[in-house]
């Protein structure tokens, strides 16, 4: 989803203006590449573009022949690094791979607008897409309720290869059999909901938050019962800012996905928060985050109020107080040093992206390259 926060404000001011532009898709990659299959690019005939399908090598490259390369309609180009693949060579300087879909407004426009849509109601979608020029215009949506386009693929099946990517959450390739016999290629994609990061709080310290979060493409929401503090004037990258009272966060559009953050700097309204995110009717999923800023003291004082209001049985505080300490990340944020706005606010952004991605959080060079770590100077 990251790609389509740069992308859709240039394809709506393409669609407006009626001028056509070329959508480039990665759909596959050999070997090592900077981004993944799903990363996505537009690019208008007077040669802006927005969206990225490297690390910047490529961009250029495909911008400056897109509208020459689909002239005859979508075409899959691939670009590598090595002159002797017999394809098309371009230093990438990654040592793999990239297979590209280009296509123009006439077969990408329903895409980006069903992406449009998935991206505004922050809801997942899967696009199952034949990789043949000639039957493109054969895509399948899913958002688990129906399919569009099915009536021109009933007879491929192709709307099962959609299903089974939304219903098992990954993306695949595959090929499927059409009328007549023939077998084609295609590609099913999952597309999860825009992550939501719902931040109670309006201080200073709340600005690098909703920015950081911003550029990678979340959905930030500010809520703070502060009126003063929770305005549009102080947060305008913030895609909400709600003047709340801490007993209506009931009515927050809040998604089993979403991560929340706790820093108003207020105990009452620190605690009426966590009360709501620790209950029952709380949509959040019990493995999602939801960080406390400050030391693991103040966090225990607030759940004992917290305590309080649940009613918990004075005998189980103490236990219960340790059931929730183990669900926050209490204090938030992940140990990379410094104490400005700023340089917190990286250190929450991280830790959340590492628990939403369920990755490691350990340096790279650990991670992808383990037998490095064992060489001997010998």
């Amino acid at each position: 989803m990251t790609d389509l926060k740069q992308i859709l404000p240039l394809w709506r001011e393409l669609r407006v203006a009626g001028e056509d532009y070329v959508l480039a898709t990665v759909v596959e990659v050999e070997g090592s590449g900077y981004r993944k299959p799903g990363a996505r690019m537009l690019v208008a005939a007077d040669g802006r573009r927005e969206g990225t399908i490297s690390g910047g090598c490529l961009e250029g490259e495909v911008g400056r022949k897109a509208f020459w390369n689909t002239r005859n309609g979508p075409v899959l180009l691939r670009y590598s690094t090595s002159s002797e693949d017999g394809e098309i060579p371009f230093g990438m300087g990654c040592g793999g791979a990239v297979q590209l879909l280009l296509e123009r407004r006439a077969t990408s426009s329903a895409h980006l607008e069903r992406l449009a849509a998935s991206f505004a109601e922050r809801r997942p979608m899967a696009i199952a897409t034949i990789l043949d020029s000639a039957k493109i215009d054969r895509r399948i949506f899913w958002d688990g309720d129906a399919s569009e386009g099915a009536e021109k693929v009933a007879e491929s099946g192709l709307h099962e290869f959609a299903r089974t990517a939304f219903e098992e959450k990954r993306s695949f390739s595959d090929s499927a059999q059409m009328e007549g016999g023939e077998v084609v290629p295609l590609r099913a994609e999952y597309i999860a909901a825009r992550p939501g990061l719902f931040i109670f709080g309006a201080g200073d310290d709340v600005l690098p938050v909703v920015v950081q979060a911003g550029e990678l493409g979340w959905y930030t929401a500010v809520v703070d019962g502060r009126s003063h503090l929770a305005t549009r004037a102080r947060f305008p990258n913030a895609d909400d800012v709600v003047v709340l009272p801490a007993s209506k966060i009931l009515d927050l559009p809040m998604k089993a996905t979403d991560a929340a953050i706790v820093m108003t700097h207020s105990v009452e309204q620190d605690t009426r928060v966590l009360d709501y995110l620790l209950s029952k009717s709380c949509p959040l999923d019990q493995e999602m985050y939801i960080g406390v800023l400050g030391p693991r003291r103040r966090t225990r004082e607030l759940l004992a109020s917290v305590a309080g209001n649940q009613d918990v049985e004075p005998a189980r505080l103490e236990a219960q107080a340790e059931v929730w300490m183990e669900r926050l990340h209490a204090p938030m944020g992940l140990d990379l040093g410094g104490d400005t706005p700023a340089e917190i606010a990286l250190a929450v952004i991280a830790e959340i992206q590492k628990n939403r991605r369920r990755a490691t959080g350990r340096p790279l060079r650990q991670v992808r390259n383990p037998d490095r770590n064992r060489m001997s100077l010998s």
